[in-house]
C-alpha cells in the first residue's frame, strides 16, 4: 500500500498542474477589448449652420476703373500697393485739345463780360437821361416826343445788357462743358482705399468696355477698411438664418484662431452650382476684423449660430449611434444599450435631456466589430 508520503507527493503533482492549467487560461484567455470613452458632465451646446463649401473675404466696395473716355495714357499717378484718398488722380489721358478748348472758352468768357459791362453802363447812362429828359418835358423845355425817344433808346440799352448777361452764362457754360470733358481724362478715386492691380503703362491706349465684353481695369482699387466673408451654405439650412445671428469666423491663413461675427446678409436667391449643390450666399460682417492681418482673398469658413444652451448635460455627437442610442458602461465593465433624449445638437457635442446622468460613461468609437452591448470592455485611460 502507498504510504501517506507517496500520496503526498501525488496530491502535491495534482495541485502544480491544476496551477499550471489556470496559469495557462488566465494568461492566453481574451483580454476585453480596450475602447476609448467618454464621461459625462455639463458645459455649453450650439446648434450651428456652416458653409458647404469654403468662403471668401471680401471688401465692402472694390471697384474696377477705368477712364470714361478712350485715349493715350500720359500721366500714371499711382502703382499697385499705394493707398489712396477719395479723389485723389489715378492716371490722365492726352487732353491737350480739350485743355485748349478750355482756354478758348475762358477767353470767350472774358470778352463776353467785358461787353456786358461796357452795354449796362450805356443802359445805365441811357436810363439816367430818360428821367433827365421826362422832367424836362414836365417844365416844358422838352417835347414829349423827346421823352419817349429817350425812354425807347433806354429799353434798347437794357435790352442790349440784358442780351450779353446771356451770352456771358452761355459762355460760363461752354467752359463747365470743356472742364467736364477734360474730368473725363483723369481717372480718380472715388473712395479712400488700396491699389490692387494697374493695367497699362504710359504711352498705352486705354478704352472703356463696350456693352457685354468685359476688358481688364485700368485700376482695381479695393476699399480694406471693410472686410466680411462671403460663404455658401445649404439651401435646407437657408430657413434657420436670419440677419443678426451671431458667427465663428476661421481663416485657412490664420489657423487656430477664430474670429466673432455676425451676419449682416443673406442672398435672396439659390445657387446652383451642380444639380445636387444649390447653396445660399451669406455674408457675416467682422465684429473686431485683426488689423493689418487680413487680405481680399482669403479663403474662410463661417459658423453661425442658430441657439446656444449653457450649463446643460452634454454627449459627444460622435458617440450616438443611427439609432439614437448609446453604448453606456455598466457593471463590471459590461457596455449597455441607453436610448437617450437629445436637444441641441452640433457636430461635437449633443444635448441629453434624458436616459443618462452626469458622469455616465459611453463608447466614442464603433470602428470594433467585436465591441456591442453585453461585451465587457476595458476602458483606456483618458486623454488629456
Amino acid at each position: 500500500m502507498p504510504t501517506s508520503r507517496t500520496w503526498l507527493r501525488f496530491l502535491l503533482v495534482i495541485v502544480i498542474a491544476a496551477a499550471l492549467a489556470y496559469a495557462g487560461w488566465h494568461f492566453t484567455r481574451p483580454q476585453p477589448p480596450a475602447v476609448e470613452l467618454a464621461t459625462l458632465a455639463r458645459g455649453a451646446v450650439e446648434s450651428t449652420v456652416v458653409n458647404t463649401r469654403a468662403g471668401t473675404v471680401k471688401a465692402c466696395r472694390r471697384a474696377k476703373l477705368a477712364p470714361a473716355l478712350g485715349g493715350q495714357i500720359v500721366k500714371m499717378h499711382v502703382k499697385e500697393g499705394d493707398r489712396v484718398e477719395a479723389g485723389q488722380p489715378l492716371l490722365e489721358l492726352w487732353n491737350r485739345d480739350l485743355a485748349a478748348q478750355r482756354e478758348l472758352a475762358t477767353r470767350q468768357l472774358a470778352t463776353s463780360e467785358e461787353r456786358r459791362r461796357e452795354a449796362c453802363i450805356l443802359a445805365a447812362n441811357a436810363r439816367r437821361d430818360a428821367d433827365r429828359t421826362a422832367q424836362l418835358a414836365a417844365q416844358g423845355f422838352v417835347s414829349p416826343q423827346r421823352t419817349e425817344d429817350a425812354r425807347a433808346e433806354a429799353r434798347a440799352r437794357q435790352a442790349n445788357c440784358d442780351a450779353l448777361a446771356a451770352d456771358v452764362k452761355r459762355a460760363q457754360a461752354q467752359i463747365r462743358v470743356t472742364l467736364a470733358g477734360l474730368e473725363r481724362t483723369t481717372l480718380t478715386a472715388p473712395f479712400a482705399g488700396i491699389v490692387a492691380e494697374v493695367t497699362g503703362e504710359i504711352g498705352e491706349v486705354t478704352t472703356p468696355s463696350p456693352p457685354g465684353i468685359p476688358t481688364p481695369p485700368a485700376v482695381d482699387l479695393i476699399d480694406d477698411s471693410c472686410l466680411y466673408v462671403s460663404a455658401p451654405m445649404d439651401e435646407v439650412d437657408a430657413p434657420r438664418l436670419k440677419p443678426g445671428l451671431p458667427a465663428r469666423i476661421s481663416l485657412d491663413a490664420l489657423p487656430g484662431r477664430t474670429f466673432p461675427g455676425r451676419v449682416r446678409r443673406i442672398a435672396p436667391y439659390v445657387t446652383e452650382v451642380e444639380k445636387q449643390a444649390r447653396t445660399v450666399d451669406v455674408e457675416v460682417d467682422f465684429d473686431s476684423p485683426p488689423k493689418g492681418m487680413l487680405l481680399v482673398g482669403y479663403s474662410a469658413d463661417a459658423e453661425v449660430i442658430i441657439a446656444r444652451r449653457d450649463k446643460v448635460l452634454r454627449v459627444p455627437t460622435q458617440a450616438i449611434q443611427q439609432d439614437g442610442t448609446v453604448l453606456a458602461l455598466g457593471k463590471d465593465d459590461t457596455l449597455e444599450t441607453r436610448r437617450i433624449k437629445n436637444g441641441l445638437a452640433n457636430w461635437a457635442f449633443t444635448e441629453v435631456t434624458g436616459g443618462l446622468e452626469p458622469g455616465d460613461r459611453v463608447l466614442l468609437s464603433f470602428d470594433q466589430e467585436e465591441v456591442k452591448a453585453g461585451v465587457k470592455v476595458t476602458p483606456k485611460p483618458a486623454q488629456p
